[in-house]
């Protein structure tokens, strides 16, 4: 089908561009359209030199001209500006994450109190093996016991005031003398980030290098603290991923069945969606209606929790969810936090469709609350279910469209399933990065965003990162649109090089391998870890690299603080708001090597991006000898 240019230039997604010319013949807005009324967006925000942190401004540096202001009220400098404010984003985006990780302990602690209401521990091996990390005795015990000790260590993580976080000990001997010397071995998840607070009040520190440190100690707390204790109790309550096949696209919509989106971020509520709507009330309900049967399909990282465990499809990523509900056929979009359009609320009003929100932390305008609290868990997503099931019989024929658009994928790779994959041990994986099949491995991770064509990054960054012989493991969005492109089957191994092609083959893997939601990068960072020992070096000595190609969160700036201060080079394809900060842009650009080991780059053509990482990898396998 043929569309206008300004639509063709949005997405390379057919089933994203046919929903965008619907949403424009219905003059639906998007967040496509918000975006091109916002331009020129503000130079002063882009650059990062605007602060609001007291009230004698806001202040603004001017490097637009040579006689605009060149300090803040206070005195602040270009850089110590850029430094506060980059500081800010990373306390946002690992408090976003950390409660997520809290959430979950607490779901943990409410199940071994025999409190949850229908949650169960579904991976007893992994709650023994992290009780041991933590020194809890293990024999004789239920596994009740167990989870409610290491409930309370894992919460205690949250509040400790000297640390150390007990995850951050799976990291190589040496990174953690590396973050000693330079004082960034985080004490407790809440304390880092409370300081990050403080120090970034006015007249607090005003040291663009010291700030950043802060900076990197917070997202340590965030990457092998708060997502690593989400990562790892989400395993022991909900399962441990395993390969598993499934679809990706609005495609998985269905136009006879109740099509509910599960949205947002924490998979304590879309589990017992999940469950609910296998219900034989429910689908009774359903029938009555004329449905038949009911779907729920997901969006960003809560859909990928489902999507990994259970196969439920995801109907898109973040820049879809406008879209979904644009089909016309989705009779309840569920959502919990993070990364949810309010604007939502708005497009839901022109259709049937349920605008839901559950969390008491995220109230959304134009949606009906049903608070979600895990004592009463099935109960509650009975109620949501059950509120969908029920509006199914106000969708309008006449107004469903759903893409036809859908691809296989088979998701789950899970370190534990990687190890399984390759017979119980990572020697096969060593050996393959030795004789050089495999040249590397690269974490491509993170959002989209209405700057970049949608899915344009993540697509071409992965190709051209295969065909080179790079194995790709990937999380959160670039996930999903690796989902999407066909990339996550064992048949993509077509498209790589002849090495990683030959490796693929014979171990019945896709050359993409999806880990998982955001929080499951701290998958990566074990895998990392358990790599480096392996061979006895840093980690920032592995041939590995990672990518954001359409990042927007604040999450996002505190995963890549997290993964540069684990020795990790990194390359993001927006531009974060720092370049008004020369001292600061240098530091995290190139001084950080010669601290951390590693450094951010900055480019946002996938394919210049893609020839960075496979340069760098040349480089470390070099310094390897291999």
């Amino acid at each position: 089908m043929a569309y206008s240019e300004k639509i063709q230039s949005r997405s390379i997604d057919p089933a994203a561009l046919e929903m965008l010319a619907r949403a424009e013949e219905l003059g639906i807005e998007t967040a496509w359209d918000r975006y091109e009324a916002m331009l020129p967006q503000c130079g002063f925000g882009e650059l990062g030199v605007c602060c609001r942190n007291c009230n004698m401004g806001p202040c603004r540096i001017s490097p637009f001209e040579e006689e605009g202001p060149k300090k803040g009220i206070c005195g602040a400098t270009a850089d110590i500006i850029v430094a506060r404010n980059l500081l800010r984003m990373i306390a946002a985006g690992a408090a976003a994450h950390s409660d997520h990780g809290r959430d979950i302990a607490h779901t943990l602690l409410l199940t071994a109190e025999g409190k949850g209401g229908g949650y169960e521990i579904k991976d007893e091996a992994k709650l023994k093996a992290l009780a041991a990390e933590y020194g809890i005795e293990t024999e004789g015990r239920s596994k009740e016991e167990i989870a409610l000790d290491l409930a309370r260590a894992v919460y205690a993580e949250f509040g400790k005031q000297e640390g150390p976080i007990q995850f951050t000990r799976r990291a190589p001997q040496k990174r953690l003398a590396l973050w000693q010397s330079l004082g960034i071995d985080p004490r407790g998840i809440d304390r880092e980030i409370v300081e990050i607070m403080h120090r970034t009040h006015i007249g607090v520190d005003n040291d663009p290098v010291n700030l950043i440190l802060q900076g990197l100690k917070a997202s340590i707390a965030d990457g092998w603290g708060g997502s690593m204790i989400a990562t790892e109790l989400s395993d022991v309550l909900f399962g441990t991923p395993k390969p598993i096949k499934s679809e990706a696209n609005l495609g998985v919509l269905k136009e006879d069945q109740v099509n509910i989106i599960v949205h947002g971020h924490e998979p304590t509520l879309s589990e017992m969606i999940v469950a609910a709507a296998q219900d034989p009330e429910m689908l009774a309900l359903a029938e009555k209606y004329g449905a038949k049967g009911i779907n729920v399909a997901g969006i960003c990282c809560t859909g990928n929790e489902v999507l990994m465990r259970h196969g439920i499809p995801p109907a898109g990523n973040f820049l879809q969810q406008e879209l979904a509900i644009t089909t016309g056929a989705v009779e309840a979009m569920v959502v919990d936090v993070q990364c949810v359009f309010p604007a939502l609320g708005t497009v839901a009003g022109c259709f049937h469709t349920k605008l839901i929100s559950t969390s008491p932390k995220a109230k959304f305008p134009g949606a009906t609350h049903i608070e979600f609290h895990e004592e009463r868990a099935y109960e509650i997503a009975k109620e949501i279910v059950r509120t969908a099931v029920e509006n199914y019989r106000f969708r309008k024929p006449g107004q469903v469209r759903i893409p036809k658009e859908k691809s296989e994928c088979m998701v789950g790779f899970s370190v534990e399933a990687i190890v399984s994959a390759l017979g119980g041990t990572l020697d096969p994986l060593l050996e393959a990065v030795k004789s050089g099949a495999i040249k590397g491995i690269a974490g491509v991770v993170g959002c989209n965003n209405p700057k970049i064509q949608h899915d344009y990054g993540h697509i071409h960054m992965l190709k051209e990162l295969i065909k080179q012989d790079v194995l790709v493991v990937t999380t959160g969005c670039n996930a999903i649109a690796a989902a999407k492109a066909g990339l996550l089957l064992p048949e993509a191994a077509d498209l790589a090089g002849e090495g990683l092609k030959g490796v693929c083959k014979a171990l019945g893997i896709p050359p993409v391998l999806h880990m998982g939601s955001c929080v499951d990068i701290s998958r990566i960072l074990v895998a990392c870890a358990a790599i480096a020992n392996a061979l006895g070096v840093d980690i920032s000595d592995l041939p590995v690299a990672g990518a954001a190609p359409e990042w927007m969160s604040e999450k996002a700036v505190s995963i890549g603080a997290y993964v540069v201060s684990s020795g990790i080079f990194t390359v993001l394809g927006t531009v974060p708001p720092v370049l008004g900060g020369p001292e600061v842009t240098k530091l995290l650009t190139d001084g950080a090597e010669g601290v951390v080991g590693a450094k951010f780059a900055v480019e946002p053509d996938p394919f210049k991006a893609a020839q960075l990482i496979v340069n760098h990898i040349a480089e470390k396998r070099a310094a390897l000898g291999i």
